[in-house]
């Protein structure tokens, strides 16, 4: 949920139009969560979208779900200790988020933060100022420092892959922690 509200809301202060949609299981702790977001340089006419051009999933069930929708040539980023993506999926890249934010900051929490940073610096969705702003905004007070240092290392992290593989076609691989 927070990675869908965070590169909407920051792609609105890069003067886009976006929305963001957020659908919750039957069990919000632990079920299926959705959150779709569309952003346009135009307006936007249509709310529901039968084909997404980035899939990003820290759960199997998540990707089991969603996985389908995915439009010819589109993204996966997915949590790489946790989802186990198809053999087919050559534009999937994984990142040991979970593990990275536990080792590096003490928390899992921080988790999504980094999958945000690895996400937007591999697919340049919104600018870094929008997003540092947007994330500065939407953490909770006392942790802005931490949700940056995170969203940093998440870039950090899709740096060094890009280096190991050429950054216009992401080939399936992922950033280990």
């Amino acid at each position: 949920m927070l990675c869908g509200f965070v590169i909407g809301k920051a792609a609105m202060f890069d003067g886009r139009n976006s929305f963001h949609t957020q659908s919750y299981g039957s069990a919000s702790r632990g079920g299926l969560t959705t959150s779709d977001v569309g952003i346009e340089d135009g307006e936007i006419y249509d709310l529901v979208h039968d084909r997404l051009d980035l899939l990003v999933t820290m759960s199997q069930q998540s990707y089991d779900a969603n996985r389908g929708a995915l439009a010819d040539g589109g993204l996966i980023f997915y949590e790489s200790d946790l989802v186990e993506p198809f053999s087919d999926d050559v534009k999937a890249l994984g990142l040991q988020a979970t593990d990275i934010a536990f080792k590096t900051f003490g928390r899992k929490v921080f988790a999504n933060i980094l999958m945000i940073g690895f996400v937007n610096q591999l697919a340049d969705l919104v600018s870094l100022d929008s997003l540092i702003r947007t994330v500065t905004e939407v953490v909770p007070s006392g942790t802005e420092d931490k949700n940056i240092a995170a969203l940093e290392e998440g870039m950090r992290r899709a740096r060094e892959l890009s280096t190991a593989s050429h950054p216009s076609s992401p080939e399936r691989g992922g950033a280990e922690g």
